[in-house]
């Protein structure tokens, strides 16, 4: 399933105002994951999950890091969930860290979606702005780090996780 993303320009919420916006020019696919994207570092981001609990995203690091960004008001990012959830089951969650990070104008919006809906991931929300890399044009954007924290994969638009590909990305 491929879904067209929502775009940020019209979403409120915690955007780094003069950071450049990333884009990927990888194709959409729901079989087999493109070739790694450029390589970067994992970025510094201050953030809090649903118990108000104060986390870097950079302490993951030696991990591989599965970042989601996404929002309740955009339908490919919820519709989405559900795929990485289920890609989340099928990982070694002590080698694989899994990131759901609101974009919302309103954290509570993101706690009340994230019980309503049962979601097994933590969900995150940034207390400052992002950082540059972060920056994008629409999402649900998703990126994978390795273990070094370079990027790995990188993807914006609606897609299916549940993958055979995917599962072996995050656990080789």
């Amino acid at each position: 399933m491929v879904l067209v993303g929502c775009s940020n320009s019209t979403a409120e919420g915690p955007v780094a105002k003069d950071a450049e916006p990333v884009t990927s020019n990888q194709p959409v696919t729901t079989t087999t994951p493109p070739a790694p994207a450029v390589v970067s570092a994992l970025p510094s981001l201050q953030m809090i999950n649903t118990d108000n609990q104060t986390f870097d995203l950079s302490q993951f690091k030696g991990k591989k890091i599965f970042v989601n960004l996404w929002a309740t008001w955009c339908p490919p990012c919820r519709a989405e969930i559900p795929s990485i959830e289920s890609l989340a089951s099928k990982t070694d969650r002590s080698k694989v860290e899994f990131i759901m990070l609101s974009l919302d104008d309103d954290f509570v919006k993101a706690k009340i979606y994230a019980a309503n809906n049962k979601m097994k991931l933590p969900v995150y929300y940034p207390t400052g702005n992002l950082p540059q890399l972060f920056n994008v044009e629409g999402i649900p954007t998703t990126f994978i780090f390795n273990e070094k924290g370079e990027i790995i994969y990188e993807h914006t638009g609606g897609l299916d996780y549940d993958t055979k590909e995917f599962a072996e990305m995050l656990n080789k």
